[in-house]
């Protein structure tokens, strides 16, 4: 069985709390879209959105020590690739934080990372609703659930979902989520993982340029098909507008869709906005079975298995 996605821990977050002595360390999942409808360009430059969100256990780790300044150091994933400078979402995450509630920016930031960066998996945005839950913990800040994922809709489209977790319909860019009620069934994904990441701006570049229309229409279909927790089902709703645009600027994905769907996967799309490609297996056995084809096929660089949906960003 899945963790649900609110539980008796969540009654706790939401109580005022004093700030933490020793360290914070927070566990964050990834994400993944079962339905991506990209809507037209709006005013302000993003695209209308419907999606639905699922959140499941690959994970990366914030800890939060006190400190006389704010700053970042990682292991891991993305090494000595990523900014740890004022531009990276967790720092931006702990400032916005402090500015909400009048705290100092304060506090030394250590990222454990294994979600894979510019993966269509949500990890830096995972990082930011992180370092948001473990800040306020450290803090004392006593903010609610709620009120982070209002601060964390003003950093990106992804965040808010990433403090909530679970499965959960978001709209507008992303960040207006509504969350799904699944009856904690739990569902088996294989992640097959790219070499090289895809920058998202850029795939929603191309699939303006290739003027695509959507194939997702509204998700009444997966709703439904989560709602009766038999992945045949599921496996017929899955869907992503941005899948034409990933393949297209990576024509060498389709074989790995291929690959998993000749090893037996129920369903395969890429997540999000790429490159990694997500399997739905049957159960647990299966997943690993398809797990050990695709890693036996060197069609990537490296295989994951996890299940969703999980919490989104929790205090260990």
């Amino acid at each position: 069985m899945t963790e649900p996605l609110f539980s008796d821990d969540d009654e706790e977050f939401d109580r005022p709390r004093l700030a933490a002595h020793g360290p914070v360390r927070v566990r964050v999942p990834a994400k993944i879209n079962l339905h991506l409808h990209v809507g037209p360009v709006r005013s302000d430059g993003f695209h209308e959105l419907t999606t639905v969100y699922h959140a499941i256990g690959l994970y990366d780790e914030i800890t939060a020590r006190r400190g006389d300044t704010l700053t970042l150091t990682m292991e891991g994933e993305g090494t000595g690739q990523l900014s740890l400078g004022e531009d990276n979402l967790v720092m931006r995450a702990a400032r916005a934080l402090a500015d909400e509630t009048g705290h100092d920016p304060h506090a030394r930031l250590h990222l454990k990372k294994q979600i894979p960066i510019a993966a269509g998996l949500a990890g830096g945005s995972a990082d930011a609703a992180a370092a948001l839950v473990a800040c306020d913990q450290l803090w004392g800040t006593g903010m609610s659930r709620d009120d982070l994922a209002g601060i964390a809709a003003t950093l990106g489209s992804d965040i808010p979902f990433l403090v909530l977790g679970g499965t959960a319909l978001g709209t507008g860019r992303g960040e207006l989520v509504s969350p799904i009620l699944t009856g904690g069934h739990a569902w088996h994904w294989v992640l097959a993982v790219a070499e090289e990441g895809l920058s998202t701006p850029t795939v929603y570049k191309t699939f303006d340029q290739l003027g695509a229309q959507s194939e997702a229409g509204p998700p009444d279909g997966l709703l439904a098909a989560l709602r009766q927790r038999d992945p045949d089902v599921l496996a017929a709703h899955l869907a992503n507008d941005l899948q034409a645009a990933a393949l297209h600027l990576r024509p060498e994905l389709q074989g790995v869709l291929d690959t998993g769907l000749d090893a037996g996967a129920l369903a395969g799309l890429v997540s999000g906005s790429g490159p990694t490609v997500v399997f739905l297996a049957e159960d647990a056995r299966h997943a690993a079975l398809l797990a050990a084809d695709l890693e036996a096929s060197d069609c990537c660089r490296a295989v994951r298995t996890a299940v969703g949906p999980v919490p989104g960003a929790r205090v260990l």
